[in-house]
């Protein structure tokens, strides 16, 4: 039995309320989360380097021993990313937007529609990317409460966000068209990405934004 056996709708924390449907659920790709949220590459060129430092002192064991702990370290990483990913799920409404996650201590984060200021969308290669959103009015959310699921190094004002999704073009479209339905005044930009980012094919959109007036 796990944590989540009692949820009565896959990843929401109860039955839905008249006149509210699910217009999407996913989880994050936990190969994609293990590089972009526990930076697995950086981790895996650092133990390299220290291990050619070894090996050109002249230090088999050194060599040896710096690469045996960094298998163990990367494995470690990458079980946390299987398990992170595996234990999140990602949920659009036409009311709300709700994160669902945690291992060891499950949790779930609503966001009403009416407090999301502004949708970013982080695309990558093969289709996968971020949907950060700002949250707006008197609601805080706490960074260390949504790690991995808010942007790096905004603590004082976290961004929630929806993290190494696949076909992140159509979730960003999504979330971005519901949210302005919902605020009725919403207005939806496209966002230019980095040339390496950008989609492949003639109907895909690389990037949006949702925005609202002031």
């Amino acid at each position: 039995m796990s944590e989540y056996d009692s949820e009565p709708i896959r990843g929401l924390p109860g039955l839905l309320p008249p006149g509210e449907t699910i217009l999407w659920q996913g989880s994050p790709d936990w190969r994609v989360l293990a590089r972009t949220a526990f930076h697995t590459g950086s981790v895996a060129v650092y133990f390299a380097v220290l291990a050619a430092g070894a090996l050109a002192a002249g230090s088999t064991l050194g060599f040896a021993m710096t690469l045996a702990a960094g298998a163990i370290g990367l494995a470690l990483l990458h079980l946390l990313a299987f398990g992170t990913a595996r234990s999140t799920i990602y949920t659009i409404t036409n009311r709300r937007i709700v994160l669902r996650f945690g291992m060891a201590i499950p949790k779930c984060i609503n966001l009403p529609l009416r407090v999301i200021g502004t949708l970013d969308l982080r695309a990558r290669a093969r289709g996968t990317g971020d949907l950060l959103m700002l949250v707006t009015g008197q609601q805080r959310l706490g960074y260390i409460a949504l790690w991995p699921h808010a942007q790096g190094w905004h603590f004082s004002n976290p961004r929630p966000m929806f993290r190494a999704v696949p076909d992140i073009a159509k979730v960003g479209m999504i979330a971005a068209r519901t949210t302005q339905a919902a605020q009725g005044d919403g207005i939806v930009t496209p966002v230019a990405a980095a040339p390496h980012d950008l989609a492949t094919g003639p109907n895909r959109q690389a990037s949006t934004q949702q925005a609202l007036p002031a």
